[in-house]
């Protein structure tokens, strides 16, 4: 709700995207700003998702950021054997790693010994990690209504890093969104090479600056990024 208004206060003074980028569930707001899902099924979406999610995976596993890259987390939750997996590439050196409870806390308290920077993030199950295959089937059912257009606007996937047409979010493309890593540094690295160069993150808390302004740098161009 917060993200979509903040998107249509821009609109309001003349801040009109030409293209999108969201983060995990972010990216229905997206989706909505775009013109490929209606306000309805966005918000429909939402709420449908969430069913599943709260009455088979909350409490079963979590998230924590991590401030390394992404080669580096890969190499550090394979101490966990499975456990753990990189949920998301935020950044050059932002990821965010999900799991266990046991192995996250352990995860925590291994970065805090040797002063990596590592933070909880709120949110009470695995997402974008093999848990989520639990609820692939009751997603399914419940997204089957989720009706996408085709849209003017572009819309970058974190689930494939580029480019996608607005027909292709349907009910299983949103599973995926669930399921898969968020390649929030892939889908800023298309965008950036695409020729965009101002970014707005609409949010209540913007936190995505910091990984966007790494993209930036490392990219080697010039670009604006403001909350």
């Amino acid at each position: 709700s917060v993200m979509v208004s903040l998107a249509e206060v821009w609109r309001s003074v003349g801040v009109v995207p030409s293209a999108v980028v969201g983060h995990s569930q972010g990216e229905i707001a997206a989706a909505c700003v775009a013109g490929a899902l209606s306000l309805g099924d966005a918000a429909r979406l939402v709420v449908a998702r969430g069913g599943p999610i709260r009455r088979v995976l909350a409490g079963r596993g979590g998230m924590v950021s991590v401030g390394c890259s992404a080669g580096e987390a890969e190499v550090l939750v394979g101490r966990w054997g499975g456990r753990l997996v990189v949920a998301a590439v935020n950044g050059p050196r932002s990821c965010a790693v999900s799991g266990e409870l046991a192995a996250l806390a352990e995860l925590t308290a291994w970065c805090e010994g040797v002063g990596v920077r590592v933070s909880r993030v709120a949110i009470e199950y695995a997402s974008h990690s093999p848990q989520v295959e639990a609820v692939r089937e009751d997603v399914a059912e419940a997204l089957a209504f989720v009706e996408p257009r085709a849209c003017g606007v572009g819309v970058y996937s974190t689930v494939t890093g580029g480019l996608v047409g607005g027909e292709e979010l349907g009910g299983g493309y949103w599973f995926e969104n669930l399921r898969r890593p968020v390649d929030f540094a892939g889908a800023v690295g298309s965008l950036l090479g695409d020729g965009y160069r101002l970014f707005v993150e609409c949010g209540a808390h913007p936190v995505l600056g910091l990984g966007l302004r790494g993209v930036v740098e490392e990219a080697g161009v010039e670009a604006g990024v403001v909350g």
